[in-house]
């Protein structure tokens, strides 16, 4: 058999022999002979694939622990374990590139100018139990500043979702700009979570989501945890602007799972963040610059669940009035059965009314 030097074996993987030393150490690619009175380490011409993988892997950015496990598996499963882990940098970085646009637009001056045009908030919002359910759980509020969607679950769920939804009402009266909005937000989400705390009393099966939107006259700022939803409509098209927090969706991220299998998964309800009062969980915070017209809809996933987005983009896009829309989505989820509690809230960006 012919030997491969450190120095040639480096080359021919494009691995430093610095690397290599460091990867023998941590039983990650270990030569596959050492010289019992020099020390050198010598590796065979089979070595290579591997060693070209971990270089790959590196260049991805995939920790050396990971990457010891990637390797010692069958390349199907390698393969979808890389999928999984790039699918959570990819969500990490877009979390990463909302708050770097939100800092630029913020240090280059751009969110302190003057607007021109003052926009005003038109909302409806409405809940309700559902066909099924015992009770409903959910809680929803429609203010002039504050829209907020919360689905409790658990012995206390109500409860959970209520006392979540009031904490965050202290944010009508707050003092708003561009500067404090999301810190405010995120103070308040964490003054919601101990408000879970204190009904959830020790018990690990209470707590609620929480997807809720602060108005500040031209922009609105988002905070989200859990499967509950916000969608944009604009010029006609429907957006989701959430991202679901539950354990079929970080499966289907990952390429685990297709969003056909998701739907009979038996895990589909368990979610993967929520405010349950334990460990502080990290929401998801955005800001949107509203335009006239555009259509906000905060919903439960009683309405997602089994309503689906296109016909859920018919009802919100008519010209109808807003109470009609909000009522109109509960009814629709209702008449396919009302599984679970149904809560929508709706608001609409206009121009103000002239004098």
């Amino acid at each position: 058999m012919k030997w491969l030097t450190i120095g040639a074996f480096a080359k021919a993987c494009r691995l430093s022999p610095k690397a290599l030393r460091l990867y023998d150490e941590l039983d990650l690619l270990r030569p596959a002979r050492v010289d019992p009175d020099t020390g050198y380490r010598y590796y065979a011409a089979e070595q290579l694939e591997p060693a070209r993988l971990v270089a790959w892997l590196r260049r991805l950015g995939m920790p050396l622990a990971l990457i010891r496990e990637v390797c010692g598996l069958p390349a199907g499963r390698a393969a979808r374990e890389i999928r999984a882990y790039w699918a959570r940098v990819e969500a990490e970085t877009a979390v990463r590139r909302d708050l770097a646009a939100f800092l630029v637009d913020h240090l280059s001056g751009e969110s302190r100018r003057e607007t021109t045009k003052m926009l005003e908030l038109r909302y409806a919002a409405h809940s309700d139990r559902g066909h099924v359910r015992p009770a409903n759980q959910d809680t929803v509020y429609a203010g002039p500043r504050l829209l907020a969607v919360a689905d409790g679950c658990g012995e206390g769920g109500a409860q959970a979702s209520a006392a979540a939804v009031a904490a965050l009402k202290s944010l009508e009266d707050a003092e708003l700009s561009t500067g404090n909005l999301l810190n405010l937000l995120e103070d308040a989400v964490r003054s919601a979570d101990e408000a879970v705390r204190g009904v959830a009393e020790g018990r690990t099966d209470v707590g609620t989501t929480l997807t809720a939107l602060l108005w500040t006259g031209s922009r609105l700022a988002l905070v989200h945890i859990g499967d509950s939803r916000a969608y944009l409509l604009r010029d006609g098209e429907l957006f989701r602007i959430t991202h679901d927090h539950s354990v079929v969706q970080s499966l289907i991220d990952e390429g685990r799972l297709t969003p056909e299998e998701a739907e009979s998964h038996p895990q589909r309800m368990l979610l993967a963040k929520a405010l349950s009062g334990g460990e502080p969980t990290a929401p998801d915070l955005k800001l949107h610059e509203a335009r006239d017209g555009d259509r906000y809809l905060l919903c439960s996933d009683g309405l997602t669940r089994v309503v689906s987005d296109a016909r859920i983009r018919e009802l919100v896009r008519g010209g109808r009035e807003l109470g009609d829309v909000v009522r109109g989505l509960v009814d629709e989820a209702n008449s396919v059965g009302g599984p679970d509690n149904v809560s929508v809230v709706i608001a609409e960006v206009v121009l103000p009314a002239r004098p």
